[in-house]
């Protein structure tokens, strides 16, 4: 299994590849940065060592702790964290679930302020801010969801070449061990 400056390296190296791949698919210079964007951040942050202490997980800096419930719910190297699709859809879904639950509690909360300020009901306050938030989303998401791919295919890119290295790191020092064995023998 590579290092964390190993699977660095590798995101590095492969970013023009992806970057001038993707250009070239699509002649869509936006998309490309978007997709490259993605990947850099996937390798570097946002990859499958997030169930584990390591570099990905410590570049989070203060914000590393939200990655403890991930990191205990999965055991290294499963297909639930490294799982080509399943690793980085399930990321995907962490973020907006934590997202989603500390935006759900920060509108409770300055709807319930304005409630016991008399300015108006809890739900009253709530409704409008909910909406103000999912339907803009919802409507960004209809209007660009070929950003948004291009953001999902670079997030999925950046984590296969992490998964890929893994893979091939293993079955070369299993093949190496199994040279030694029968040369010992």
């Amino acid at each position: 299994m590579p290092s964390g400056r190993t699977h660095d390296s590798i995101t590095l190296w492969g970013l023009p590849v992806v970057t001038g791949t993707t250009w070239l698919c699509t002649e869509n210079p936006t998309v490309a940065i978007v997709v490259a964007g993605s990947y850099l951040f996937a390798g570097l942050m946002f990859g499958p060592d997030l169930d584990i202490y390591s570099h990905q997980y410590k570049r989070w800096g203060w914000l590393r702790w939200l990655w403890l419930p991930y990191r205990k719910m999965l055991r290294h190297r499963s297909v639930f964290s490294h799982g080509f699709l399943v690793g980085t859809i399930g990321r995907i879904l962490y973020v907006v679930m934590i997202g989603g639950t500390a935006t759900g509690f920060w509108i409770l909360g300055w709807s319930l302020a304005l409630h016991y300020q008399g300015v108006t009901t809890w739900d009253r306050a709530a409704f409008p801010l909910m909406t103000g938030l999912i339907v803009p989303l919802w409507k960004n998401l209809q209007t660009h969801w070929i950003l948004w791919l291009a953001v999902w295919f670079g997030l999925e890119t950046g984590s296969m070449s992490h998964s890929i290295s893994d893979t091939i790191g293993s079955a070369w020092k299993r093949s190496q061990r199994k040279r030694r064995s029968n040369r010992d023998r």
